[in-house]
């Protein structure tokens, strides 16, 4: 029997090799908003195959959309789950979804071109411009020495991150300490919010290190890879400042930290009830989970006053920041929008931050997807109500959770009927690629290059 299953293993295996190696030659010939949209898909296929196996299961039945749901959520890094992972994955399954989440976590395409430039210096153009598109950098980065520091800068955070929580974990007295660590590093790294707790974190709600590095993981994850790698070369002196990208990102991550914590910490009566300094944690926290899309928590969300789910759903919306791990309609986007205001106001024809004008190109597309998004998450929230007889608020929290990939849920996931949680799949998928590169991958026939910035949005 042994023998039989090992050849099927290496037979699979070929089999597998074989359609990555046309997949990718196939998405070096396409466009590169549809290489992404069709890569994306194509994970979240694979994952809902491999997810269906017998040996990925340790409970005699699941059903096919909840394979789905987990699947989609996985690789979108988002976190929802209709099913207990811990409860209902065996170790095979839950390794699936780790791959799913480290594979998209860091871009589709990041791993495969790794390989590629191991063997050679240069990658090829198509899949050079798709790089550009998964990451939305700036066309002033080289992309293949950014690919390199995206790969080994994933692996010495993640590393770090496994030995800080796995000692947090043992003098928590956390069963499994370092399998524990190691998962969480990696789903609190990519923002993915999948976690080996039911609860979540809310165990943990007053840990100063466990809620320390679980937020300094995700912020890492959430500000993004043009910022390390940008400093970076500053650093090394290759040149002699950081790009309008990396300060608006910065900046916007610490203002909306500020700004949500405190309003938690002032009027969340959740959250006031508590001693001061377990107070500020959870408002950090929570405030943290929101805005870099992680998706874990510390506190009952279901209890949660309608001003601290109006003001979670508004960070959530805005989200992490472009070559990052996280979702939202990001920070770049939003900041240029709130750019063109301010020069409406006062009269100006030109939108700046910093005293550097906003190139029109890049206005342009975070208009365009910011109303995306929305106009997604409008037709998401009504199609929901439909389907669903949980409160309209909480729908509204769900599919905002959803395509922003979040994954925090006032208790409506595990509810939602069959039509739901397929609608919820379609969401966050929209929200993983976003909105802009779906539509373009959708209806535009071609593909015009952007012009020179270096601003990503």
């Amino acid at each position: 029997m042994s023998a039989v299953r090992l050849r099927l293993f290496k037979r699979g295996r070929l089999i597998l090799s074989r359609l990555l190696r046309r997949f990718l030659f196939f998405t070096g010939r396409v466009d590169p908003a549809r290489a992404v949209f069709l890569g994306y898909l194509s994970y979240v296929l694979v994952g809902w195959a491999l997810l269906s196996l017998p040996i990925a299961r340790t409970v005699d039945h699941i059903a096919p959309i909840d394979n789905l749901f987990i699947a989609a959520s996985a690789m979108s890094t988002t976190g929802l789950v209709s099913i207990s992972v811990s409860d209902n994955y065996s170790l095979f399954g839950q390794l699936v979804i780790l791959a799913l989440i480290q594979i998209c976590g860091v871009g589709f395409m990041t791993f495969g071109s790794f390989i590629i430039l191991s063997r050679r210096p240069d990658l090829p153009p198509a899949r050079t411009e798709v790089t550009h598109a998964v990451f939305s950098l700036p066309r002033s980065f080289d992309v293949f020495r950014f690919i390199r520091g995206v790969v080994l800068f994933t692996v010495v955070i993640e590393s770090v991150g496994t030995l800080l929580l796995c000692w947090a974990f043992t003098a928590a007295g956390t069963p499994r300490p370092f399998y524990t660590a190691f998962f969480h590093s990696i789903s609190a790294f990519c923002t993915a919010g999948f976690s080996t707790f039911n609860d979540s974190f809310s165990a943990f709600s007053g840990n100063f290190w466990i809620n320390g590095i679980i937020a300094l993981l995700s912020y890492l994850g959430a500000i993004g890879f043009i910022v390390f790698i940008d400093y970076w070369r500053r650093f090394r002196g290759e040149t002699t400042q950081v790009t309008l990208t990396s300060r608006i990102i910065l900046g916007a991550t610490v203002w909306m930290t500020i700004i949500g914590t405190s309003l938690l910490f002032l009027a969340e009566p959740t959250i006031t009830a508590r001693p001061p300094v377990d107070r500020l944690l959870a408002a950090f926290f929570q405030c943290m989970t929101a805005m870099t899309t992680v998706g874990f928590n510390t506190i009952d969300l279901g209890a949660l006053s309608k001003g601290s789910v109006l003001v979670l759903t508004l960070l959530m919306i805005i989200g992490a920041s472009p070559s990052g791990t996280g979702g939202g309609v990001k920070s770049t986007s939003f900041t240029a929008i709130l750019g063109v205001v301010r020069s409406a106001l006062r009269g100006e024809q030109k939108a700046s931050f910093s005293g550097k004008v906003i190139p029109f190109e890049r206005i342009w597309q975070a208009i365009a997807n910011t109303t995306l998004y929305l106009i997604l998450l409008t037709v998401g929230v009504y199609l929901l109500d439909l389907t669903e007889t949980a409160p309209f608020d909480k729908i509204i929290f769900e599919a905002a959770s959803a395509i922003g990939t979040v994954g925090l849920s006032m208790g409506v996931t595990g509810t939602l009927t069959d039509l739901g949680k397929f609608i919820v799949v379609l969401l966050m998928i929209g929200g993983r690629i976003g909105p802009l590169t779906v539509g373009m991958a959708l209806f535009v026939r071609k593909h015009e290059e952007p012009a020179d910035s270096d601003l990503a949005v």
